[in-house]
């Protein structure tokens, strides 16, 4: 069971930081996965951290490049406070991180099926479908999810995602998953014609954890904008009605300290 005391020392820890957003502690290492800090009109849970006061990062990760995953005005401010720091993306968008004044020496471009390391974590890559899997001409894909592991713990982080056929055995494949964060807002044609493409409905997101059977499973993408919402009650709730007793699950709370 995770546990929200931070009195047990050299644990993996993650700790919430709204919409996807997840710092996650492993050994000597600290990363920040899709962490939203920039002031933006609309959202409605304010940056828990502002960018300018983010230290002692190692690993800045970004699942693709919309505004709430790599956020290119915080990047900016993080290529100069935090220089020794890594940034991880999708390949395909390396022009865009490099015009952040993120330095050749701080990137560390990652494609789906490859694995890089930083300090004590190892982050692996598998496609994310957002609506559309949407491969470039040489097989790069825009959008992509995170395996991160180490310490003993494995934590999935969907970013925005479909689920889609093959999926679930490519996960399966790492290995027992500690935690994982998924998108539960879903996706209409309302959302669709004013630009928000889609993720999984809470309960696909439900049977994505079901049949992965995380020890814990945590809603994401639901808080952060009026008229792109998700219900993260109605997820645990038929989590717990489907899989009750197989997958734990918690609705996180911003910045949050989950022990694994």
């Amino acid at each position: 069971m995770a546990e929200t005391t931070n009195t047990l020392k050299g644990r993996p820890a993650i700790t919430w930081l709204g919409q996807m957003g997840l710092r996650i502690e492993i050994g000597d290492t600290t990363i920040m996965v899709d962490y939203f800090a920039s002031d933006f009109e609309g959202r409605q849970i304010p940056a828990p951290i502002p960018a300018g006061e983010v230290r002692g990062v190692d690993a800045f990760l970004g699942t693709h490049d919309h505004i709430d995953h790599i956020d290119h005005d915080a990047w900016r401010v993080w290529a100069k406070t935090c220089p020794g720091a890594k940034f991880v993306f999708p390949s395909v968008h390396r022009r865009a991180v490099l015009d952040d004044g993120v330095s050749e020496a701080q990137l560390l471009p990652i494609d789906a099926g490859k694995s890089v390391r930083v300090g004590d974590v190892t982050i692996h890559a598998i496609p994310a479908a957002h609506e559309f899997l949407s491969p470039t001409s040489d097989g790069r894909y825009p959008c992509l999810q995170y395996v991160i592991e180490g310490g003993g713990a494995r934590i999935y982080h969907a970013g925005d995602t479909l689920r889609y056929e093959g999926m679930v055995p490519m996960l399966r494949a790492f290995g027992p998953i500690d935690a994982a964060l998924l998108p539960i807002n879903g996706r209409d044609g309302a959302r669709y014609r004013v630009g928000f493409i889609g993720n999984m409905t809470f309960q696909e997101a439900v049977d994505v954890a079901g049949e992965l059977a995380p020890k814990l499973a945590l809603p994401g993408h639901w808080d952060m904008f009026a008229d792109n919402p998700g219900d993260p009650e109605a997820f645990a709730d038929y989590l717990d009605a489907k899989y009750g007793g197989k997958v734990a699950c918690r609705v996180p709370k911003v910045m949050e300290r989950i022990m694994l």
